[in-house]
């Protein structure tokens, strides 16, 4: 296998509304998943001032510390930095750029929600990211 130095490095931005939920739990899965190889970001257009609770018990469970993770606001440059820029509810509030290759995942919003209900939106979060590992890095499945 080619380490993720010796080529091409692909990043991807993951943004939600408060960056405090589903844009942590697939950054996460993606920086996990990929080992290393995809550069991974992920913004809020409001970013909340924690990580939901619930989002850190439930990645936990899997083995993932989001913990220490922290809101960050969305920029322009982080687009502008992306190859991939991947958008769950933030509607119009995201910079366009052409060229990138955008995507938006309707997800439902862990929000005010209980662990219960974020293992479902986490388990797609997984699918899709193991998808967008194959389309990134083909020689991976």
């Amino acid at each position: 296998m080619t380490s993720p130095t010796s080529a091409f490095r692909p990043s991807v931005l993951f943004v939600c509304v408060h960056n405090a939920g589903r844009s942590q739990m697939a950054a996460a899965f993606l920086t996990h998943l990929s080992d290393g190889a995809v550069e991974v970001r992920s913004a809020g257009s409001q970013p909340a001032d924690t990580v939901n609770p619930a989002v850190v018990e439930a990645m936990s469970e899997v083995g993932i510390d989001v913990s220490a993770e922290v809101p960050k606001v969305l920029t322009t440059d982080a687009v502008k930095e992306s190859d991939v820029v991947i958008t769950m509810g933030c509607g119009d509030s995201c910079p366009f750029f052409p060229g990138k290759r955008y995507e938006d995942w309707v997800l439902e919003d862990p929000a005010g929600q209980g662990v219960e209900a974020v293992r479902p939106i986490r388990e797609e979060i997984r699918a899709r990211v193991e998808e967008l590992i194959r389309s990134l890095l083909p020689s991976s499945s």
